[in-house]
């Protein structure tokens, strides 16, 4: 273990040294600029590698692991990539699919019998090993719980992650048939490599992946900066405050856990440019290899849209070039690796600080004119425009990501299409104003692309859609949409008064303040902030189990309508003794009927464990 040891330090070193060779050839101007974004952005550390069409590598690092021993982010560090984790675990099921041992287009079933699924396309479109390689699934993300808790260790089955199968695995959308990010889907894979190789999937993908592709610093087992498990080459994560965070385990770990290194990046990076051959060995079918990033089957790609994902790789168009990549982001850290076929070059990097206000961009367009990606040619608008008069109005998401957070996305996420001369617009809350001109028929593209972006499509029951490959939005009344915002407006209105009213009240009135026909409502509402420091006292990572806050928290969403009904009835009878009366009963109706719409999707009482 000591000579082990000493052959990757020593092999670190001579890393280092070339790294510094290459960096002061190039006269130290890309170090400097990701320092200065480091600096810039507020972000702690990076460490990055860069691949040029005659295979050159070049590797960098810059700025701190650990914030708090003022470590060095050197070459040699190791990372944590989160969901680019995905790439790899794709790379492992398509080796599989290459020796015969899983079929891709066979269904999930085959592989996992006892794990149903609640799928209304059950028979004519069954669930397939392609389509959680895709995305295409149509099964949920994510339930809180099954990524911010303290319950999973390292070595947890990953069959825990699916306690009630039918309630977790609802497939919402005709399987294949559109995108929807999943790292549900991606645990299943992991269980099926389990299922094939008998073993746990970590040990199969280090031994029959990682090994060949001499990815030696690198695994997909679980690490950490602390405790048994401790890694000192380990960079910490951070985020915007500069606290650092140790890697915890996860129930979908297959999704988002692996370790590496840039140098590591850059042979995986190396292997996705090339044909699938390792060592005069056909090690994943070249006909795969060219597939990936290059979705099939989905509603947008019948259309003629060629943006999408397929097998662990996204067609990804930024900074006026097109690549194939895949981000990721995990607590502490967020990743990127694209690589550029046509140019035979590939970047890839992870910074330890997983910021909610930091441009990561900037880096991606700094790699990206480092490697001098030649920019992609835009198709011409046709003309005259075709009629799309049909296609305006509102749309939400269909499905939406986040199953728990529907309602929350068609109310605060809806997206409205609308004419501009010859193109279209996309207005939203989240993303602002997109322009859309028409390349072709039903194909447009948007003022921040370089090819196209979006096809307007007609769904199987005739409904309106537009889809970027990755989100399919589906039109909708605005009726709809407007009965929600202003219930949530009214809801809000509500909840401002009875607590605005009810605090000016319990100091004029004191203890008869529970006489108050307002008083229940007012104390209803109040009780919604009582789980506030509880919440800001436990472990992030406790956030989807059961505790003392969460308990409260859902106690105190499930009390809110009764407090409102129990003002509603003194107010009927006081109304007319004062005016605080009246607008406090008035207040309660406003709060009571945004309770009964939260009931009705679900999320009344509020339970972060469910």
């Amino acid at each position: 273990m000591r000579g082990a040891r000493f052959t990757r330090l020593a092999m670190a070193a001579i890393i280092a040294v070339l790294s510094a060779s290459v960096c002061h050839a190039n006269g130290g101007d890309l170090q400097t600029d990701i320092e200065a974004i480091l600096i810039e952005e507020g972000l702690t550390g990076a460490a990055w590698s860069l691949v040029g069409e005659n295979g050159e590598v070049r590797l960098g690092a810059a700025g701190l692991r650990d914030n708090s021993s003022r470590s060095d982010f050197t070459v040699e560090t190791r990372f944590h990539v989160g969901s680019l984790t995905k790439s790899l675990l794709a790379t492992g099921v398509l080796r599989l699919a290459t020796e015969g041992l899983v079929a891709l287009d066979a269904p999930v079933s085959r592989y996992l019998p006892d794990l149903p699924f609640h799928n209304p396309w059950r028979g004519p479109s069954d669930v397939t090993v392609r389509h959680l390689l895709d995305h295409t699934s149509g099964l949920d993300d994510a339930r809180l719980w099954q990524m911010f808790s303290e319950r999973p260790k390292p070595d947890t089955p990953l069959i825990a992650a699916f306690p009630e199968p039918r309630e977790q695995l609802q497939i919402r959308s005709r399987p294949g048939s559109r995108f929807s990010y999943s790292n549900m889907g991606y645990s299943l894979l992991g269980m099926i490599i389990e299922s094939v190789v008998d073993g746990r999937y970590e040990t199969y993908l280090d031994e029959h992946v990682l090994a060949p592709l001499a990815m030696r610093d690198s695994t997909f087992s679980f690490t950490t900066q602390e405790g048994i498990n401790a890694d000192s080459t380990l960079a910490w994560g951070h985020i915007d405050d500069g606290s650092r965070y140790a890697a915890s385990p996860i129930f979908l770990r297959p999704a988002g856990q692996f370790t590496t290194t840039a140098a590591d990046l850059a042979r995986f990076a190396q292997f996705l440019l090339s044909d699938g051959v390792i060592d005069d060995q056909q090690f994943v079918d070249e006909a795969l290899m060219r597939s990936r990033g290059k979705p099939v089957g989905t509603e947008a790609a019948n259309g003629g849209l060629v943006a999408g994902y397929a097998l662990g790789l996204g067609r990804r168009d930024r900074h006026g070039v097109v690549g194939y990549c895949h981000g990721g982001n995990i607590v502490g850290f967020v990743a990127m690796l694209c690589v550029f076929p046509h140019e035979n070059k590939a970047f890839a990097y992870s910074v330890n600080t997983d910021s909610e206000t930091a441009n990561y961009a900037r880096l991606d367009g700094l790699f990206v004119s480092a490697l001098r990606i030649a920019e992609a040619s835009s198709p011409l608008a046709v003309s005259p425009a075709p009629d799309s008069s049909q296609w305006h109005g509102w749309y939400v998401l269909s499905p939406n990501r986040f199953e728990t957070f529907e309602y929350l996305d068609n109310v605060f996420g809806a997206i409205r299409v609308s004419p501009d001369d010859d193109s279209l617009t996309l207005a939203s809350m989240q993303q602002g104003l997109r322009r859309l001109r028409p390349v072709g028929d039903g194909i447009y593209v948007a003022n921040d692309r370089a090819t196209p972006s979006h096809v307007l499509l007609r769904g199987e029951e005739g409904e309106y859609l537009i889809s970027d490959g990755f989100r399919t939005y589906e039109k909708v009344s605005i009726t709809y949409l407007a009965a929600h915002w202003a219930s949530l407006f009214l809801g809000l209105i509500g909840l401002a008064w009875l607590l605005l009213a009810g605090t000016g009240s319990l100091i004029r009135y004191r203890s008869k303040m529970l006489r108050q026909s307002q008083a229940p409502a007012f104390f209803a509402s109040a009780l919604l902030f009582v789980p506030i420091p509880f919440f800001m006292t436990q472990s992030f990572m406790a956030l989807g189990d059961v505790t003392f806050a969460s308990v409260l928290l859902a106690a105190g969403t499930m009390i809110l309508p009764v407090g409102m009904l129990l003002t509603i009835m003194r107010a009927r009878k006081t109304w007319k003794e004062s005016r605080a009366n009246l607008l406090g009963g008035l207040a309660a109706v406003f709060v009571l009927q945004w309770c009964a719409v939260l009931i009705a999707v679900g999320m009344l009482p509020f339970r972060l464990w469910v």
